[in-house]
């Protein structure tokens, strides 16, 4: 599963946005084929008593294309099994990689159905527990979309209520969400841990914040047995990170992590500037989403839920066309069907 492919045989994006998805995506799957990734995903963030009794040293990826059979596979989906310490039991963690702009209502649906398709396939194989039973399975959900995610967390929110005794048939199936915002505000660790880096170098809003984090990663994984993973974020950094804070910027020539330090002490100029001008955008569109939205109330009454949100996340056009067509509309809807 491991993929130790180097910048330079992996397909180049020059120019890619911060949001491209497919780049994203497969940049998010490298990262997180390093056992390191995945062991301090664990151990960083799923703050539970049973982690402390796993074994880190055995953490293996696991093929998971069975999947094919039954569903067409996502690429950024990665499957690990860790054993418990002292016991001959595996612990299956299932990491499902979500970039998408919107959340997923359907989430909890998706994670029953691979998970379903997993124990069938562990079943048919017989990697059973010594207690001939099916072994656990951690699904995770690492989300790293624009708007906070709120879908439902576990498959029974989905399902409506009935009365009667029909309710104990009801599934029971909760994924973990770490929706990579949230932490936001979180410094780094003192404790080297490799997820912590990355969130942060995602979250970083200005140009020190961004040199602060990468001077931490490098020292976490300047020793020679590292260079995989030192290649990962390389990768990360040059396909989605940089191009994304540097537009019209070419990174070809950067072989090496430490480079990338080097380039951003030389163009700090044009970095702090970019972001600069990125921030008064997005400052002017939310002021003509609030302007447009007082109009509109004052116009039509109080706005549908769905009206606000499309407002949100309007473009400057959008918000210049609409507000045009206040003059002429005679519903709320015409507001937004108007050419």
């Amino acid at each position: 599963m491991k993929d130790n492919r180097t910048p330079q045989d992996m397909p180049e994006h020059s120019g890619i946005s911060h949001t491209n998805t497919n780049a994203h995506d497969e940049s998010y799957k490298l990262l997180f084929s390093e056992p390191e990734m995945v062991a301090d995903l664990l151990r960083g963030y799923v703050h539970e008593p049973w982690v402390a009794q796993l074994d880190f040293n055995t953490l293996e990826p696991v093929k998971n294309d069975y999947i094919t059979k039954h569903l067409k596979k996502r690429q950024n989906d990665c499957l690990w099994k860790i054993r418990w310490q002292d016991e001959d039991r595996w612990l299956y963690v299932f990491l499902m990689l979500e970039f998408q702009s919107s959340v997923d209502p359907t989430m909890a649906v998706r994670i029953m159905t691979y998970l379903g398709l997993l124990y069938q396939e562990l079943h048919k194989q017989n990697q059973l527990t010594p207690a001939g039973k099916l072994p656990p399975v951690l699904p995770l959900v690492l989300y790293n979309g624009e708007r906070t995610w709120h879908a439902a967390t576990d498959i029974a929110d989905l399902i409506d209520d009935v009365p009667g005794g029909l309710q104990q048939y009801k599934p029971q199936l909760h994924y973990l969400l770490l929706d990579e915002s949230q932490y936001r505000d979180d410094p780094l660790p003192e404790v080297r841990n490799l997820v912590s880096a990355l969130f942060g170098l995602e979250n970083c809003q200005q140009p020190d914040d961004v040199k602060r984090v990468l001077h931490a990663l490098l020292e976490w994984v300047k020793h020679p047995e590292q260079r995989s993973i030192r290649q990962a974020f390389l990768v990360w950094l040059k396909q989605v990170f940089l191009p994304g804070r540097l537009p019209g910027v070419e990174f070809a020539q950067i072989q090496e992590l430490h480079e990338v330090q080097s380039m951003l002490a030389e163009r700090v100029k044009d970095w702090t500037r970019s972001w600069k001008m990125e921030g008064i955008q997005e400052g002017r569109l939310e002021g003509e989403a609030i302007l447009l939205k007082k109009l509109l109330t004052h116009r039509f009454g109080t706005l549908p839920a769905a009206i606000e949100q499309r407002l949100t996340q309007a473009s400057s056009a959008e918000l210049e066309s609409w507000a045009e067509n206040i003059l002429d509309a005679k519903t709320l809807e015409e507001v937004f069907t108007r050419h």
